[in-house]
């Protein structure tokens, strides 16, 4: 993928997770907090998180997954197959919000 296009992604990746975290935590008992850097992207509710990389997806303590933004706009989450990116980000957000 040309490094352009990851970038697109990879910024509205963190943007679908600041959206879907903002919408599920008004009716949650906590908020979620979305920090971005050019290399993960983290979003933590109180002692709970996932961190986003180009290639892994860790949550909490638990061993990593791969993780791949697509070229075509879908997710890719361990062996699963693909999903749109809008709804791999509000599922993301919606499982760290209400557990």
């Amino acid at each position: 993928m040309i490094s352009e296009l990851h970038t697109e992604l990879w910024t509205s990746w963190a943007s679908l997770l600041r959206s879907y975290a903002a919408a599920h935590g008004l009716n949650a008992k906590q908020h979620a907090v979305v920090e971005v850097s050019a290399e993960e992207i983290t979003l933590r509710v109180g002692s709970r998180w996932m961190r986003f990389t180009a290639s892994q997806l860790e949550l909490n303590d638990d061993q990593p997954v791969s993780f791949a933004l697509n070229e075509d706009g879908t997710v890719s989450v361990g062996g699963a197959p693909a999903e749109e990116m809008d709804m791999a980000a509000e599922r993301f957000a919606r499982e760290i919000l209400l557990p």
